[in-house]
């Protein structure tokens, strides 16, 4: 039956409530099945133990329906269960335009912050259509599905929100792209792994408090990417090639790294890493985690010695957005269907340009411009922006030792 066929269809709303146990559901439905009615809409939700069951479904004959209740209620009684039987017309009220889902990451999530997401969207005119839960660790993660307001004026009201009241909040637009989105591109330093390249090879060359000073000052947006590197890697002439080894040693994965490569690929994600650190590195990093990309620059060595110099184009701010465009065409994804990672103000033109940008960790200036921010220390959160649960996270690392772990 239609939805326009039961839009004013006498039905009635059967509630179920108590211990969960199984054989609940069947229960209810062989009980129901005695009166011929048809089902229209099912919702169950189990919270700690206790589960509630909502079935929708069309009225039986007059002659029957006080029967039914009176059966459905003898039922419930011997379950040791509660129910509850309301009388109305046809199906849940359609969904009002303008859909998106509304992840929120709390570490811990309070109640006020919840009352204060879910009151800031009740007055953007949106309305709170259906709450889960993705993750309980390392976070706390809920999504809320929305309508009855665009996406963008909601991020934007939510994102303030988030800032005044210490949460993550992403809102992306609900519908098939945000399961289509198949590139995910990220930065490395600080990003993917904990470091910043630049500064491991300085420590070797004894000049590691002068080049984190000239980066920090590049990642906030204030000295110019290109000449800084020049400066940067200019300390380094001189040092022994094996130092490259010694560097790929010392590199530290984010906390999720791979938790999040492995799932991206399980789903069939293409992965991508563009750096504005060094091949040297890069490309170790791609062969170790399954990467399908991977491009940074390159230090020059002659005669087993750096030279003080890169090679080759410069992968800056714009280099990152080209990059990503390039790693798209040649995966076959629409732009729109990208996700962008990264933390510093060399990352803020892919950001902008990627279907869904996400800072993670990152400096003011880069929270303020993208879609959404992450401010917790764990890479994999970002699966809870794609709608992937924590629970098929781990089934999945349950059920295949195929991928690098």
């Amino acid at each position: 039956m239609s939805a326009t066929q039961t839009s004013d269809v006498p039905t009635l709303l059967v509630k179920i409530f108590g211990k969960d146990r199984p054989g609940i559901t069947a229960g209810l439905f062989d009980t129901l099945a005695a009166f011929s009615v048809d089902v229209v809409d099912i919702e169950q939700v189990v919270t700690r133990g206790r589960i509630v069951l909502c079935a929708l479904v069309t009225e039986p004959t007059v002659s029957s329906e006080g029967e039914l209740r009176a059966t459905v209620h003898s039922w419930a009684e011997s379950q040791k269960l509660q129910a509850e039987i309301i009388s109305g017309l046809g199906d849940n009220r359609p969904r009002g335009v303008g859909r998106s889902h509304v992840t929120v990451l709390g570490h811990p999530l309070t109640s006020e912050q919840t009352a204060a997401i879910a009151a800031r969207i009740t007055g953007t005119g949106g309305n709170i259509d259906r709450v889960f839960r993705l993750a309980k660790y390392p976070v706390t993660a809920v999504e809320f599905a929305v309508s009855g307001c665009e996406t963008e004026p909601l991020r934007t009201a939510l994102a303030t929100e988030a800032h005044e009241i210490g949460v993550d909040v992403a809102v992306v637009s609900a519908g098939l792209s945000r399961r289509a989105q198949r590139l995910v591109v990220m930065d490395v330093d600080s990003t993917l792994i904990q470091d910043e390249v630049i500064e491991l090879f300085a420590a070797h060359a004894g000049c590691e408090n002068e080049v984190a000073e000239v980066t920090a000052a590049a990642m906030r947006g204030e000295l110019d990417f290109e000449q800084s590197l020049h400066a940067r890697v200019a300390l380094l002439e001189g040092l022994d090639a094996s130092v490259v080894d010694k560097v790929r040693a010392e590199v530290r994965l984010t906390p999720g790294a791979r938790t999040l490569i492995r799932t991206l690929k399980r789903l069939g994600y293409q992965v991508g890493v563009v750096s504005g650190g060094f091949t040297q590195v890069t490309d170790d990093l791609k062969e170790r985690l399954g990467l399908d990309f991977a491009q940074a620059n390159t230090l020059e060595i002659v005669d087993g010695r750096l030279t003080g110099r890169v090679t080759g184009e410069i992968v800056d701010r714009a280099g990152k957005a080209r990059l990503l465009r390039r790693f798209a065409h040649e995966a076959g994804v629409p732009l729109a269907q990208t996700v962008a990672i990264g933390d510093g103000a060399n990352d803020l033109d892919m950001l902008n340009a990627a279907g869904l940008g996400v800072a993670f960790n990152a400096k003011p200036v880069v929270r303020r411009a993208a879609d959404t921010a992450v401010n917790v220390p764990f890479l994999d959160t970002v699966l809870y922006l794609l709608g992937v649960t924590r629970e098929e996270v781990e089934a999945a690392d349950l059920g295949d030792d195929e991928l690098p772990h």
